[in-house]
């Protein structure tokens, strides 16, 4: 958020003076507009001059203006909302996962005018319950649950707006409820597709300084919350406002966001349940593949994009416009992530245009195109990749995989992921000579790539299955190929509980053979 004020005192003086001379609307109007101060472009280097301990104290944006609030019970939890103004109905999904509605506050107030503008937070974030449910957290308990709140409201259809994060959210829950979008809104949005997309940009803007001070903030905060036995949440909140205080906002921002802003965001813009929750929306969003969801989809849809949103880079906006063909894209020039704070007057007057101007779809235009989903849907799920992507990393994953895997899927792999999972999967269930020939034409494909990583954890899982084998002789001869490589960049594999440097790892194996470990995760 910006603001032209960033002295606390005189801020706060100011805006007890507006309350009084306009009113509190106006007055929340007036403070924020946004500040054409320093941008990216100014590469402008800020180090401060120590680490904050305590966050400003800022109150909620739900505190200060007028709402309509509720708790809505889902079934086994209940969620926040609240809502402002009249008319067609506007769900807001905010970003993440993670995230909460807070920052939607007091932008999409401008809004009210035309529509009737939902906000909510989603179950294990923000103020909303956090209560995982039988089967933990995942994007289609979270389309049931928005859907919920859409019947709790006695809404028929309304327009369904998603950004980062909750674009995906907002596409996927449309392609469950066609029936219930007058319009799809999609602000900076994940495409939900499982394409090759260039490298984020986040980068681009910041300075060696600036990454060596987060660094150092990281682990000077790390030290004192553990000295001080503070709360994760504490800690967690401390490292976003520090890290921004000294650069992190260029990752995002297109302008630099004021003190206050940044204290906001860092207590109460990013709060959610600690206890695996990003993990669990983040593996079931990862199964999910909406290439081609919207080939037949009537819902007029709109696009908007920062034209420096650095989370992506610039293939990105034209991948997901092509996945929804007769959609509008729009782009904000002087905008990064965050186009609705950043290009304000131009956001709500493309949002209020899309809203008024939105058509009537036919009730047989929608069941075209559910039918159109359902051959769809059959089709994805045919597909090689959706077997390997849709069932984890765990024990029975692997088991379902190694039954449904052809080895005809090989001439098809083009990922590095493709054969590992698909090597692992044969691990798990023993079958050790597939496992074997599976990393044997990982290693061939990661060669022709250059991906001398990657061909090198071909070699160590070839190694492994080796020496499961007996075949010592020939084990040692991959690490040693390994060791040679001098690769000293580390691996994981989290559901083996391996952790180590690739070619010093494959040095100890060739002393000690390998020994089985089992996969501890579960689906």
């Amino acid at each position: 958020m910006r603001r032209h004020l960033t002295l606390w005192a005189v801020a706060l003086a100011s805006v007890s003076v507006l309350f009084l001379s306009c009113g509190k609307e106006e007055a929340i109007q007036q403070e924020l507009e946004p500040a054409r101060g320093e941008s990216i472009f100014d590469r402008v280097v800020n180090i401060e001059p120590g680490i904050y301990t305590e966050i400003p104290e800022v109150p909620r944006w739900c505190d200060r203006l007028e709402l309509k609030k509720h708790r809505i019970n889902v079934g086994d939890c209940e969620l926040y909302v609240d809502e402002e103004g009249k008319g067609m109905p506007l769900v807001l999904i905010n970003g993440g996962p993670g995230g909460t509605h807070h920052y939607f506050h007091p932008w999409f107030s401008r809004a009210k005018k035309y529509a009737r503008v939902i906000y909510y937070d989603q179950r294990g974030c923000g103020l909303s319950d956090y209560n995982p449910g039988e089967n933990g957290y995942s994007v289609e308990q979270a389309v049931e649950d928005l859907d919920s709140i859409r019947k709790a409201l006695n809404i028929d259809k309304w327009i369904v707006l998603g950004y980062s994060y909750g674009g995906f959210l907002a596409q996927y829950y449309t392609v469950h409820y066609p029936e219930r979008v007058a319009g799809l809104v999609l602000m900076g949005a994940s495409t939900g597709m499982w394409v090759e997309m260039e490298r984020s940009r986040q980068q681009e803007f910041l300075s060696d300084e600036e990454r060596n001070r987060m660094g150092e903030i990281r682990q000077e905060l790390r030290k004192i919350s553990k000295d001080k036995e503070w709360p994760y949440e504490k800690y967690l909140a401390l490292i976003v406002y520090n890290n921004h205080l000294n650069g992190d906002w260029k990752r995002q921002n297109y302008y630099r966001p004021s003190r206050e802003s940044l204290a906001r965001m860092a207590l109460y813009e990013w709060v959610h349940d600690q206890n695996n929750y990003r993990g669990m929306i983040s593996s079931s969003q990862n199964k999910v593949n909406l290439t081609g969801a919207f080939e037949n989809c009537p819902i007029p849809t709109l696009i908007t994009e920062g034209r420096w949103d650095l989370t992506w880079n610039t293939d990105k906006p034209e991948i997901l416009h092509k996945n929804h063909p007769g959609s509008e894209l729009v782009f904000f020039e002087q905008a990064g992530h965050g186009i609705y704070e950043e290009e304000p007057d131009k956001f709500f007057k493309v949002l209020k245009g899309f809203i008024k101007k939105l058509p009537e779809v036919s009730s047989s235009s929608i069941s075209a195109y559910k039918d159109y989903l359902v051959e769809w849907d059959r089709k994805r799920k045919e597909d090689f990749e959706y077997k390997i992507r849709s069932v984890g990393w765990g024990r029975t994953g692997s088991e379902k995989l190694a039954g449904d895997y052809s080895r005809e899927w090989l001439a098809q792999f083009t990922k590095s992921g493709h054969f590992l999972r698909s090597g692992f999967a044969h691990y798990d269930v023993k079958d050790y000579e597939e496992a074997l020939f599976i990393f044997e034409k990982m290693r061939v494909s990661m060669k022709e790539k250059a991906e001398k990583e990657y061909e090198a954890l071909s070699l160590i899982w070839q190694g492994h299955v080796l020496d499961l084998l007996g075949k010592r002789k020939e084990a040692i001869a991959r690490y040693k190929q390994v060791a040679e490589m001098n690769i000293d960049e580390s691996w994981q594999h989290s559901q083996y509980g391996l952790t180590y440097k690739v070619s010093p790892y494959a040095r100890e194996r060739m002393k000690t053979p390998f020994k089985r470990v089992e996969n501890k995760d579960k689906d």
